[in-house]
C-alpha cells in the first residue's frame, strides 16, 4: 500500500506522513522543503513544487494511494499564484494519477469552498461551491475540488476533505497568526462577539484522512455497502463537531500565555469597509506582506462557520478522538512550557 503525500512536510502532511510511518506503509513526500529526518526513516523525498507539472505526474509512478494535502493558503495574494498552485497542481497530480493506476486520491480541500458572504451554521455538504468569494484561496480550492471529485471511477476512486481550521501543538497558522497579531495590538472583536466556528485537532484531521482511504478501499471491495452511502466521490466536512464561540476561545489562549484579553470591537460594516480600502491600497501601493484587514478576514471573524459532519461520521466512519477541552488543555499546557 505505497503512499504518496503532497505537502508531507506541512503540519497536517507530516502527521500523516508519521502515522503511515508507524503502519510499516512505505511513503513518498513531495515538497519544497528538505526532511532529512524522513528520509532517515525510509520516507523517499521528492523535492519538487506543485507548479512543476513533470515532476507531480511522476510522483505517483508506483503510488496506490495520493493523499494531495499540499496547497497554496492564504487570505491574500495574486490569482494567478493560487491558481497555480492549487488548481494546475491538482490537474497535474490527477494526471500522473490516472497514468500510472494510482488507485485511491484523498484530497484535502477546506471549507471556504462553500464561502456565501453569510452565517454558516450547522450547514452541510449540499451547499454549492463559491463562485465569487473577496479571496482567491476558496475560489481556486473549490476549482481544485470540484476538479477532484470529477475525476472519479471505476479506477481512480476519489474523495474531498473538508478540515476546518486545523490546530494542535505546532499548528504554525492559527494559534500564531492569533498570538502575532494580538501583541502588535491589531485584534479586535468584529460585529458581537457571539459567533460560534468549528475548530479541528490535527490528529482528528489525520483520522478523518486515514478513514477516507480505508472506506474507499473497503467499499471497492464490497459489493454490499450496507446502509453507509458510498464516499467515493463525495466532500465530507470535518471538525471537532463542538462548535465553539470564536472569541471567548481566542482570549483563552491569550490568558494561557498572560496577556490581556481582546474587548474592543469594530461593527462588520466597518471591518469590511476596512478591508476593502486596505485591499485597494495593497494593489495599488508597493507594499509588502499581507492587508491588516480584507473583507474575507472581516467575515470570517464575524460569522458563524459550523458545519454538520453527520456525512462523515456515517460514510467514513469518523469519531473525533481528541475532543477540544484535552486538546486545548494539552495545548495550553504546552503554551505555559514556552513561558517557562
Amino acid at each position: 500500500m505505497s503512499t504518496l503525500v503532497t505537502g508531507g512536510t506541512g503540519f497536517l502532511g507530516r502527521r500523516l506522513v508519521e502515522r503511515l510511518l508507524a503502519a510499516n506503509r512505505p511513503v513518498t513526500v513531495l515538497g519544497r522543503t528538505p526532511a532529512p529526518d524522513l528520509e532517515s526513516r525510509g520516507v523517499r523525498f521528492i523535492r519538487a513544487s506543485l507548479d512543476d507539472a513533470d515532476a507531480v505526474r511522476a510522483a505517483c509512478t508506483g503510488i496506490e494511494t495520493v493523499f494531495h494535502t499540499a496547497a497554496k493558503v492564504g487570505v491574500w495574494g495574486r490569482y494567478d499564484d493560487f491558481y497555480r498552485t492549487n488548481v494546475l497542481g491538482t490537474h497535474a497530480l490527477l494526471e500522473g494519477a490516472r497514468t500510472h493506476g494510482v488507485s485511491y486520491f484523498i484530497h484535502t480541500s477546506t471549507p471556504s469552498v462553500v464561502y456565501n458572504s453569510r452565517d454558516l451554521a450547522n450547514v452541510d455538504e449540499s451547499l454549492p461551491l463559491t463562485t465569487a468569494c473577496p479571496s482567491p484561496y476558496p475560489l481556486t480550492k473549490a476549482l481544485a475540488e470540484h476538479e477532484v471529485l470529477t475525476a472519479n471511477s471505476a479506477t481512480l476512486r476519489t474523495i474531498a476533505l473538508r478540515p476546518h481550521l486545523i490546530w494542535g501543538i505546532g499548528d504554525p497558522h492559527l494559534v500564531p497568526r492569533v498570538l502575532a497579531r494580538a501583541r502588535a495590538g491589531r485584534l479586535r472583536i468584529i460585529g458581537s462577539g457571539q459567533n460560534r466556528v468549528d475548530l479541528v485537532h490535527v490528529e482528528n484531521a489525520v483520522d478523518a484522512h486515514l478513514l477516507a482511504e480505508s472506506a474507499l478501499r473497503q467499499r471497492h471491495l464490497l459489493s454490499d455497502i450496507g446502509a453507509a452511502r458510498y464516499p467515493s466521490g463525495r466532500a465530507y466536512f470535518i471538525t471537532n463537531g463542538e462548535p465553539v464561540l470564536l472569541w471567548d476561545w481566542i482570549n483563552g489562549l491569550l490568558a494561557a500565555l498572560g496577556k490581556s484579553p481582546v474587548t474592543k470591537k469594530i461593527s462588520l460594516r466597518s471591518a469590511t469597509t476596512l478591508g476593502a480600502v486596505c485591499e485597494a491600497a495593497w494593489r495599488v501601493l508597493p507594499l509588502r506582506g499581507e492587508p491588516p484587514m480584507t473583507r474575507f478576514i472581516a467575515a470570517e471573524l464575524a460569522k458563524d462557520h459550523w458545519f454538520d459532519i453527520s456525512a462523515a461520521r456515517r460514510d467514513l466512519g469518523y469519531t473525533p478522538r481528541i475532543s477540544m477541552a484535552a486538546g486545548t488543555a494539552e495545548l495550553f499546557a504546552h503554551l505555559e512550557q514556552l513561558k517557562a
